[in-house]
């Protein structure tokens, strides 16, 4: 019902290996370049800064908010509801030249003049730049470990050349993301390092897919090499790969579009590592495991081991 693609498609995928090597080279080594440029735009989860609770007599207009907000020239204030419609949390970067309770009424002062409401000042406070070292160890420390898990777990499921493959593709999705991301200068905050870890699960699960029906045929075919076997099963999965990546690509563009200003850079790096890893799952995870040297006798269960003597225990 769901077949998109006839169960006897066959295409030459890894004779595109090459091609495809070179367009990951060049895509990795832009983002590092970019990285080592221009480095990441760090949110105030990790920068640290200033926090502003402000209650509403009516339920908050958030767009309303930031357009007032944006005019007095605190554009990069992020604005979003903090328990009920009427409560609204804003956060803003350091800034030297104000101290926080002038920054508070200027900020009090925006809302008023922007909304035409009564506005009530609820708390005011300083998130300290410590907090956001931490923060920004944690998560690089949280992708590097789920990669070693990740290794590991591929490597005993199925072959050291296969889990070598899988960890480079999950490595080339998180390098291209924020490589696009520093590009762009998106704001990366912790909703984002959620999205970069979902990526990574989400890249794994299509590429143990594609494993495992590699596994499959490599014991079930008995003609072709490892380039035909490699081709055959990326093509059998080649129907759910476009049905699940479809599905989820859907969701993530009608949030990226809907979703408003708080799940933007979330959306957008779901997005962007979905398609990236998609690609990734065929010509990094595959590809280098027969570049490794990925055989047919590397997949197979190893022949029982003949007794000696063997022949002498039926005797009497």
């Amino acid at each position: 019902m769901f077949q998109l693609i006839k169960p006897n498609f066959y295409f030459d995928f890894m004779r595109l290996t090459k091609p495809a090597y070179i367009l990951s080279a060049l895509m990795i080594a832009a983002s590092i370049f970019t990285l080592s440029t221009k480095w990441l735009n760090w949110g105030l989860d990790f920068t640290g800064g200033t926090l502003i609770e402000v209650g509403f007599e009516q339920p908050a207009d958030l767009p309303l908010i930031r357009a007032s907000l944006a005019e007095k020239g605190f554009g990069d204030a992020i604005v979003q509801n903090f328990g009920t419609s009427r409560d609204v949390m804003v956060r803003l970067r350091p800034r030297d030249d104000m101290k926080g309770e002038m920054l508070g009424n200027q900020i009090l002062n925006a809302i008023k003049t922007g909304t035409g409401q009564a506005v009530e000042m609820r708390r005011i406070e300083f998130v300290g730049p410590n907090v956001g070292e931490e923060l920004t160890e944690a998560g690089g420390l949280a992708i590097i470990a789920s990669l070693i898990c990740i290794l590991l777990y591929v490597s005993v499921r199925f072959e050291w050349r296969l889990a070598t493959g899988a960890v480079a593709s999950l490595a080339h999705d998180v390098i291209i993301t924020l490589g696009i991301f520093s590009f762009l200068q998106i704001e990366l905050d912790l909703t984002i390092v959620a999205a970069l870890l979902t990526v990574v699960g989400y890249s794994l699960n299509d590429t143990i897919v594609v494993f495992d029906r590699v596994r499959e045929n490599f014991r079930k075919m008995r003609k072709g090499d490892a380039s035909d076997i490699m081709n055959e099963s990326i093509s059998q999965t080649l129907s759910r790969t476009i049905i699940t990546s479809g599905t989820t690509l859907f969701v993530v563009i009608a949030l990226f579009l809907q979703g408003g200003a708080m799940i933007h850079g979330f959306a957008a790096a779901l997005l962007i590592g979905i398609t990236v890893g998609t690609y990734s799952s065929i010509y990094v995870a595959s590809a280098l495991a027969l570049t490794l040297g990925l055989t047919r006798e590397h997949l197979l269960p190893p022949p029982p081991v003949e007794k000696e003597g063997e022949e002498f225990d039926a005797m009497p």
